[in-house]
């Protein structure tokens, strides 16, 4: 019963935080070990556990997600399942413990890049251009990550769109989630073929995940941006410490 609480109440707030930031494994994953599921099995379970919290948080944000023209929609959706499937590709063929030596230092720059995007993005119309495809090329990298590593990637997506000079925080959250969602699709049937997956506690996670999801995007309606902002950072950092120590230790 106590285990039951402990994936519930973990689910819940992993659904909330990726809502607003991303990160939400790091709550889940280490609740799964806990209660006595292995490594390897509590990664995958993780994964699909947080998959449809996503999806419950995009639709919180539906009205902003809906302001985008569905040319743009599309281009991104292509773009974040290309780099999905070519990361989930290169998983199968490469190991995960030595892509993680630069998880940190990329957490590091995407969470400052966030914070300071809209500066550093060039002025004009043409130069806007220009970043605008950079941001695309970035988009694809960033998703090529999520597809291989996953650890991070709200934060990494928030970025990219801070370059791209999005300020509207409900927005980028949106679309974020959304695309999270799609790109998490992938790693959900390549773990589930695998067997990896522990399907009573996933289905059991993934009912208070979607919950928290949408409550996350409630919340993120109602509190001011720069809070929002700080959250981010404050995830995003206490993130690449958390690999920064591993990586050490």
């Amino acid at each position: 019963m106590q285990d039951l609480v402990l994936l519930a109440l973990a689910a819940f707030l992993a659904g909330i935080t990726n809502a607003i930031a991303g990160g939400g494994t790091f709550l889940t994953f280490p609740a799964l070990v806990l209660s006595g599921v292995p490594p390897v099995a509590a990664n995958a379970t993780s994964a699909v556990a947080v998959f449809p919290g996503y999806l419950s948080s995009a639709l919180g944000f539906r009205r902003e997600i809906a302001s985008l023209r569905p040319r743009d929609t599309l281009r991104l959706l292509a773009i974040t399942l290309l780099g999905g499937l070519a990361g989930s590709l290169l998983l199968l063929v490469s190991s995960a413990s030595a892509f993680a030596v630069v998880v940190p230092f990329l957490l590091l720059f995407a969470t400052t890049a966030f914070l300071l995007g809209p500066r550093l993005r060039p002025g004009g119309e043409g130069q806007a251009d220009e970043a605008q495809k950079q941001g695309n090329f970035s988009l694809l990298a960033v998703s090529i990550y999520g597809g291989y590593f996953n650890g991070g990637l709200g934060i990494m997506l928030l970025a990219v769109f801070s370059f791209w000079g999005w300020t509207n925080l409900n927005l980028m959250n949106g679309v974020k989630n959304g695309l999270s969602f799609a790109l998490s699709a992938i790693s959900v049937v390549v773990f589930s073929l695998g067997g990896l997956v522990l399907w009573p506690q996933a289905l059991w996670m993934m009912l208070f995940a979607i919950l928290g999801g949408y409550a996350g995007s409630v919340l993120a309606r109602r509190i001011a941006p720069w809070i929002v902002r700080a959250f981010v950072a404050v995830v995003g950092y206490s993130m690449a410490a958390y690999f920064f120590w591993n990586l050490v230790a």
